[in-house]
């Protein structure tokens, strides 16, 4: 200790003892730090004669503490350990503590330490102001930057003998996570103790913040990775030569071959529009929704290929992500959202007759399987909505629903709706090409309804779906494997029209693999009031209106007619009574005159007596009716004084009701 340290030392002394005996700081010589401190110390009662017991964590506690601030010990250990090399002769130990003032781990002479000044240097002990006065710990804390105290300037006798020289550690966000200290005899203490401190810190803080960003990059890097691997659209990471560097499991799935067999491989020999794709990537920065043919193991596949270019620091061209999605799940997709989809099932098929419980009984039973089932029946038997409901019931209900009404499309069309077409297959073909319809129904069901409408040379080609799962677009000559179950209906007699040459007897059998027949509303009459009461309160549901019953006259008029349009004329036909009825109950006037103008030999049958004239029945009924119309709107009219819309609100029904009835009455 040079002689100008020895009496700045003893005048330091005498001002701690003069603030000791009154507590007073004005006048003395010593740094306003250190005083502030004293003060504080003071006004805290820590005895400056042996200071407190110092402050110890329970052992779980400070298992707890250590963990939290592993990587700050892991991190500033080394430089702890260097720092200490250079002291290591001088009675010196170096100290980690927390934010909170608790040591986390010491390096050096603590044993000297601890016999000479009695000091409690255990990681867990606590060295704050409050338990053993002025330290470079605890004051370093609260003057939160790097400060030495020497000798008499602290606060506890006991340590006057010792410098400390502390600097906070800080994290990234300049937050205080820690504090290093080194300590040792006041009289070896160098000029440069602190400088030391300040480097080792600065040296911590930047390991520390190269291990957050290594972190962060690491985390980065493994999230970029389970998103590669996790992401459902198949994945491909090609270098500037096309060679395949990277494929995610998705990809893999769809080539139906291992990572290790595609790598290194060009994608020119799986893509068949890698050279359309990298002259976007080079001339256009990405390209997009790129209509693509995927070789793979099990045939070739199509695909909706986007496409990212991959730069490096000159911003030069190293290679590109490429993103593929099967087109049967985009379509699927598309499907959901556009009414592609079956919505009836099974317990939407009304009636409990047995002809009709057969049909039902038997689609149940078929929809469990991958047949192909041919569906016959009369126009109106619901054949769309059996095949719905199988669809529905099967392993397939997750996926598309397509029906295509083949009497219904020109026959020059009829191909590229079922098979599509690509780019200039033919004249007003859409720019991009059109998937057909089986396409569309990968994954799903396809539903043929008039099977027998169909242009024997396109009967040719649906054999060939049939026996080959695949189609071929029109104006291509690449193969697309389709998987999808065929579900046909018509309303001819196909064994006729083979017989007549108007249908292909080896695509009959191969679609009449299961033949459901459905029966005419006519073989299950018993259902018909079933299913009145179920459209009346759809029709009324649907239309916002209301019906106070139905005639029993009306019933039996709907049980005899022998419904040539079926479950689909029945359903229309209710639909116009509950229009027609306006709120009213529904009776024989409301009936279509198809259906009034029958006879009833039942009743005959029934009663054993001879039927009246049913026209002239019609007439005496219609005439009744009228008279009692007329007099109820006369007495609503008088009632209401002329008011319209008054004696709409009390007879239930719209102004424009009224008004037609008026007229009728005029009439």
């Amino acid at each position: 200790m040079t002689e100008q340290t020895e009496r700045h030392s003893q005048c330091t002394y005498s001002a701690w003892e003069t603030f000791l005996m009154n507590g007073e700081i004005e006048g003395l010589n010593v740094r306003k730090e250190i005083l502030e401190s004293w003060k504080r110390c003071r006004e805290l009662k820590v005895d400056p004669y042996c200071g407190r017991s110092t402050k110890m964590l329970a052992t779980s506690k400070f298992e707890a503490l250590r963990e939290k601030r592993k990587i700050l010990i892991d991190v500033a250990r080394p430089f702890m350990d260097k720092l200490y090399q250079f002291v290591s002769c001088s009675g010196f130990v170096v100290l980690l503590s927390n934010e909170e003032g608790y040591l986390l781990a010491t390096i050096g002479a603590n044993q000297i330490l601890r016999k000479d000044y009695d000091l409690n240097l255990r990681p867990g002990a606590l060295w704050m102001e409050r338990e053993v006065g002025t330290n470079s710990i605890g004051t370093v804390l609260i003057l939160k930057r790097p400060f030495q105290i020497s000798g008499t300037e602290h606060y506890c006798c006991k340590h006057h003998s010792l410098t400390c020289s502390g600097a906070p550690i800080r994290d990234d966000r300049g937050k205080i996570i820690g504090i290093l200290e080194m300590s040792g005899p006041v009289q070896r203490t160098h000029l440069h103790t602190l400088g030391m401190v300040v480097a080792a810190v600065e040296a911590i803080e930047q390991q520390l913040r190269v291990g957050q960003k290594n972190r962060k990059l690491s985390l980065l890097n493994n999230s970029l990775n389970n998103i590669f691997m996790t992401v459902s659209d198949g994945v491909i990471v090609v270098d500037i030569k096309g060679q395949i560097q990277q494929i995610n499991p998705v990809a893999e799935k769809m080539f139906t071959a291992k990572v290790q067999s595609l790598k290194n491989n060009n994608i020119a020999l799986y893509l068949d529009c890698w050279e359309k794709i990298y002259q976007k990537m080079v001339n256009e920065k990405e390209c997009s929704n790129i209509d693509a043919l995927v070789s793979t193991n099990n045939g070739v596949m199509a695909c909706v290929v986007t496409a990212k270019p991959i730069y490096d620091n000159n911003d030069d061209l190293t290679g590109g992500v490429l993103f593929l999605n099967p087109l049967h799940t985009i379509k699927k997709l598309v499907n959901q959202y556009s009414g592609s989809h079956a919505t009836f099932t099974f317990e939407n098929i009304i009636g409990k007759g047995d002809v009709i419980q057969k049909a039902v009984k038997m689609s149940r039973l078929v929809a469990r399987n991958e047949s192909n089932v041919l569906l016959c029946g009369e126009s109106g038997t619901g054949k769309e909505m059996f095949a719905q409901a199988i669809h529905n019931k099967s392993l397939r209900r997750n996926g598309p629903f397509i029906a295509i009404n083949c009497g219904a499309i020109p026959r020059e069309l009829i191909g590229s709706e079922l098979f599509g077409y690509v780019e200039g297959a033919f004249t007003g073909a859409r720019k991009k090409g059109r998937p057909g319809k089986f396409e569309l129904a990968s994954g799903g069901t396809i539903f043929l309804d008039e099977i027998g409408d169909m242009p024997l040379e396109q009967q040719v080609a649906l054999l060939r779906v049939l026996q080959e799962k695949s189609i071929t677009r029109i104006g291509s000559d690449k193969v697309v494997v389709v998987d999808a179950r065929i579900i046909c209906a018509t309303n001819k007699d196909l064994k006729l029209e083979v017989s007549k040459g108007n249908f292909r007897q080896d695509l009959y059998y191969r679609l009449n693999v299961i033949s459901i027949v459905l029966p005419p509303l006519r073989m299950h009459r018993e259902d018909i009031p079933l299913m009145l009461d179920v459209f009346l309160a759809k029709t009324c549901r649907e239309i916002g209106s209301k019906t106070t019953g139905v005639s029993p006259l009306v019933v039996e008029h709907l049980l005899q007619y022998d419904w040539p349009g079926n479950v689909r004329e029945f359903q229309n036909v209710v639909e116009r009574m509950v229009n027609i009825s306006a709120g009213e109950k529904i009776g024989l006037d409301h009936l279509p005159e198809e259906i009034f103008d029958q006879r009833f030999p039942s009743i005959e049958q029934d009663h054993g007596q001879q039927v009246p004239d049913i026209l002239s029945e019609r007439k005496k009924i219609k005439e009744l009716l009228a008279v009692k119309e007329r007099d109820e709107i006369l007495r609503r009219i008088h009632e209401n004084q002329g008011n319209i819309s008054k004696v709409a609100r009390d007879m239930g029904i719209s102004r424009s009701s009224v008004y037609r009835k008026i007229k009728k009455v005029i009439e």
